[in-house]
């Protein structure tokens, strides 16, 4: 865990401690994002998926990517802020960093022995960590796929929710995994793609029907991709019955951000991977 900061809430003026959460680079190294206590912190009055992440450099490898930006509730009026972020390259004191080990282009041993090329996304790398349950380390059998552990990351909101899916077809494997452009279909749910891939994210507290299912397998079907589908609260006996029918690997989330397979389909897809 990073040095905590003190960050002031532009709606009430409360100052709020906060400490950015590390997450692993694919070097293995834990990675916090370098908080700017002298920048102002800005209400976050609108989400979208490009400004959900910010650019973080290792400090061990030299390797950059992008990390969840990191956000703060104030404890008196809730107003939510986006804390600012250093880039990378700047120095606390207003200077310039040194550049790390790694030089660009590079490749350097992950976690679990993989090797990962220098600027490789950490989004895709869900790093070693210790934690949780099925599904959440490595894939063990015949014909499984060695993989670091997956590290959850606490699941607070609907947007959490759809990050944390993102996540884990990342660490499946899964490239480029992205919301579609476009005008969204009014929904609850949350569309993810990415090459072979077509996920619907469901962050409701109601369990997914038969009716979603169906549509995220056609989905799959219309992209030649397989489809999958995240929920928070599960799924109805019809809904799981047809997802063993259609082969739709279903997965739920708890609230430490760990999806779980709950049918045979997700079983095959955590230890095959993409």
């Amino acid at each position: 865990m990073a040095e905590a900061v003190r960050v002031r809430c532009p709606g009430c003026g409360r100052e709020n401690g906060y400490a950015a959460p590390s997450f692993p680079c694919a070097c293995g190294n834990p990675v916090a994002p370098p908080l700017d206590p002298s920048a102002e912190a800005r209400p976050l009055t609108h989400r979208t998926w490009s400004q959900s992440w910010v650019v973080v450099r290792c400090g061990a490898c030299g390797r950059e990517g992008e990390w969840p930006q990191p956000e703060l509730g104030c404890g008196t009026c809730g107003t939510v802020v986006r804390v600012p972020v250093r880039p990378p390259g700047a120095a606390a004191d207003g200077g310039t960093e040194a550049a790390g080990p790694a030089t660009a282009g590079a490749a350097t041993a992950g976690a679990g022995g993989r090797t990962a090329p220098a600027g490789a996304d950490p989004r895709a790398e869900a790093g070693a960590g210790s934690g949780a349950g099925p599904g959440a380390g490595s894939a063990s059998g015949s014909g499984a796929v060695a993989r670091p552990a997956f590290r959850p990351v606490t699941i607070r909101t609907g947007t959490d929710a759809v990050v944390t899916a993102a996540l884990y077809l990342r660490w499946l494997g899964f490239q480029d995994v992205r919301r579609p452009d476009g005008v969204a279909i009014p929904s609850a749910a949350a569309d993810l793609r990415a090459p072979g891939v077509v996920a619907q994210v469901d962050p409701t507290t109601a369990p997914v029907g038969l009716r979603a299912v169906e549509c995220v397998w056609l989905n799959g079907l219309t992209a030649a991709a397989t489809g999958v589908y995240f929920s928070l609260a599960g799924y109805t006996e019809e809904a799981r019955s047809r997802a063993d029918e259609l082969a739709v690997p279903l997965f739920v989330m708890d609230l430490r951000g760990v999806p779980q397979p709950v049918n045979d389909p997700a079983d095959e897809l955590v230890a095959q991977g993409a």
